[in-house]
């Protein structure tokens, strides 16, 4: 039995449709209409706006690294003096003219490593920066499980209760001919009248529910145009053991965000050295060619200068800079501990969501299902009452909702078992 759009429902379409017939499709009716996982994954990568934004700033590093290499540009100047304004410039071609002029060209030389210690900090900035794509990356990876176990969950339940609202109006068919045969009273009838109609609620209500899980699942992949094709065709992953994982200690160090920090600490304890070497002077070396006219002749000369730490011998930055190192140890012991936090709030989670899964697979719905059966059985056959019929029903659906929840929580332990043990 089909049932009708509700008004929420509705109100999604109209404000989705308009834009849905501007945009580009992202990808095939079919490959939305039966999304597996694997392939959200693929749009993940594609479309996600975390993880675009995250690509740009190893982009941005990339191009930080690149100029961390360039030498300092030599600086060109040209000057005139002895222009005496009383005799004037004179007459003739500007090399006539009464001015002595100077051609000068500057280089200056880094000295204490500098460059290099650039080139080591913009470096490991940069890997930094894949770290935490990395990191993003499994995150929205994490996200997107969730809000595919939950569309999942939310199709279940929309099956499960237009089954049972099914069923109710074929119980109620059933009890309107039983009055009429004086086999059953109005008022069992009217009990029966208002299961059927509150089970019709409940389906309504899973259709809004699934609305909702849709648009979620959308704004992750960034296809909300095509968030109502969105269905979740993977079947519930299976209860099976926890992988053999490497020790914890490894697990920890091969994380992105762990890995992001200690880049992090190298950048820093690199760009310290980088502030010291500001004690080392650089030389600034010049050549320079000079003209005096008219009967000075042409002449050459040569350069060098230094600068004087008078008024700034680089504390501060040098001291900046060591607070700066010691941040980044401090921000790395967080990281580790944050990922030793993860990784055994997952595990615990998981063993957890596993058991409490075979638990109702293996005994409760089993259980549960045999006590509707006989319940039937005994009311079809006039020994039971109507009223314990109806809470035997109302049992069985929770259980079924139930089930249904343990397979998502199940779902989304894994997920977060494999983002908290990730090393990509």
């Amino acid at each position: 039995m089909k049932f009708p759009i509700s008004s929420i429902t509705i109100a999604a379409l109209a404000f989705v449709i308009p834009w849905q017939a501007r945009a580009e499709t992202v990808a095939s009716p079919r490959e939305l209409s039966q999304l597996t996982l694997e392939a959200a994954e693929k749009l993940l990568q594609e479309r996600n706006p975390g993880l675009l934004a995250s690509r740009r700033v190893v982009e941005a590093a990339q191009a930080t690294t690149q100029g961390a290499g360039a030498r300092p540009n030599p600086t060109l100047s040209l000057n005139s003096t002895s222009i005496n304004p009383a005799r004037g410039l004179g007459a003739g071609s500007v090399a006539d003219k009464r001015a002595d002029s100077t051609l000068r060209i500057d280089q200056t030389i880094e000295r204490g490593g500098k460059r290099d210690l650039r080139i080591a900090v913009a470096t490991r900035a940069e890997q930094a920066a894949r770290e935490d794509f990395a990191d993003t990356a499994r995150q929205q990876k994490q996200a997107l499980a969730g809000a595919y176990y939950d569309l999942k969950l939310a199709q279940d339940k929309v099956k499960l209760a237009q089954e049972n609202a099914t069923l109710f109006d074929q119980t109620l068919d059933a009890a309107m001919k039983r009055q009429k045969a004086g086999d059953l009273s109005a008022t069992d009838v009217a009990r029966i009248r208002v299961d059927a109609l509150r089970a019709r609620n409940d389906a309504e209500q899973t259709v809004n529910d699934k609305v909702h899980t849709q648009l979620a699942l959308a704004s992750i992949l960034h296809v909300e145009p095509e968030a109502f094709r969105l269905t979740a065709a993977d079947t519930w992953p299976p209860a099976t053991a926890l992988p053999r994982e490497p020790t914890v200690d490894e697990l920890i160090v091969q994380r992105p965000d762990v890995r992001a920090a200690q880049s992090r600490l190298a950048a820093a304890a690199a760009n310290r050295e980088l502030a010291r070497s500001q004690r080392t002077r650089d030389v600034t070396v010049g050549v320079q060619y000079e003209h005096f006219p008219p009967d000075g002749g042409n002449t050459w000369g040569v350069g060098i200068s230094v600068p004087l730490f008078w008024g700034n011998d680089f504390s501060a930055d040098i001291r900046r800079a060591e607070v700066d190192k010691d941040s980044a140890a401090d921000a790395l012991e967080r990281a580790r501990a944050i990922a030793l936090n993860d990784i055994a709030r997952a595990r615990a989670d998981l063993q957890a969501a596993m058991e409490k899964l075979a638990r109702y697979g293996e005994s409760i719905l089993p259980a549960g299902e045999r006590s509707l059966d006989g319940a039937e059985f005994a009311f079809n056959h006039g020994a039971l009452p109507v009223l314990d019929l109806l809470d035997a029903r109302r049992t069985y659906r929770a259980l079924q909702i139930e089930a249904l929840n343990a397979h998502a929580d199940h779902g989304k332990a894994l997920a977060a078992w494999r983002a908290a043990t990730s090393t990509e």
